[in-house]
């Protein structure tokens, strides 16, 4: 993990200040204020219903603030559209598995490829055309050991390689902050250490923000940890901090801490 060192202002890649969304008086994320450091892996963790999901849609911008701001690389995008976001560098990775099914994996990482020659819409381009994106595909999953599987349609992988696909089509994306959503949820324990494996080296040149139930992925691989209850932070430190805060082991209602505690 990251050395300790107290950061500046400038090393903060996102900032959000004050983050609420109100349904018909329900407030789901109330008054939030995290920042994550450029770099880093911060998780963000807390029990059912606490407003982890709702918090990356507004970061996102697949739903609007009640109010508050949110700031990326020192600049206020709150008003901007999901679009927008994502080609700033804001990247996000789904909770269920967002491929194409009917494609092989290669094509479903030249599709985000074609992003950089923009015609990513394009699906019918002349297989020529896009011949000179199959080399950076092929590096990307190289990356994520899908190399032998290039030639493979999606929905025929199992389910821990179809995620896996998955992070390789945003890292294609050249994010330069990764938000993933329950990146390890329903896998076996194989798949869970693959793809923390994945996580760790998309960290090597980007900042990473994720929502992870799995405390053993957490306590492996993050350097911060945000705790959310009921829409409102409760807690946030290192993964040593969180474990022993009484508030964080009350929120999981007495069956948390000893999944936390025993992470290791």
């Amino acid at each position: 993990m990251a050395a300790t060192v107290p950061p500046t202002a400038d090393e903060y890649i996102l900032e959000t200040r004050g983050l609420t969304k109100e349904f018909s008086g329900f407030l789901a994320v109330s008054n939030v204020d995290l920042k994550v450091r450029r770099g880093h892996i911060h998780a963000l963790i807390g029990p059912n219903g606490a407003g982890k999901t709702t918090f990356f849609n507004l970061l996102t911008k697949f739903l609007i603030p009640t109010r508050g701001a949110i700031i990326y690389r020192g600049r206020d995008i709150t008003p901007e559209k999901p679009a927008q976001v994502a080609r700033a560098g804001m990247v996000r990775s789904f909770q269920l598995s967002a491929v194409f099914p009917h494609l092989t994996a290669l094509e479903n990482v030249r599709i985000a490829l074609q992003r950089a020659l923009g015609t990513t819409f394009h699906f019918w381009r002349h297989q020529a055309t896009l011949g000179v994106l199959d080399a950076r595909a092929r590096e990307l999953l190289e990356l994520v050991d899908l190399a032998a599987l290039a030639g493979v349609v999606a929905v025929e992988l199992p389910y821990g390689r179809k995620r896996a696909l998955e992070i390789a089509t945003t890292l294609a994306m050249d994010p330069e902050l990764l938000l993933l959503d329950e990146p390890t949820q329903g896998m076996a324990q194989e798949d869970v250490e693959r793809v923390t494996a994945l996580i760790r080296q998309a960290a090597a040149n980007r900042t990473v923000l994720m929502v992870e139930h799995n405390m053993r992925v957490v306590s492996t691989i993050a350097d911060t940890i945000t705790v959310l209850q009921r829409g409102q932070i409760i807690a946030s430190g290192s993964y040593a901090e969180v474990s022993r805060n009484p508030q964080v082991l009350e929120a999981y209602m007495g069956s948390a801490d000893t999944e936390l505690e025993n992470a290791h």
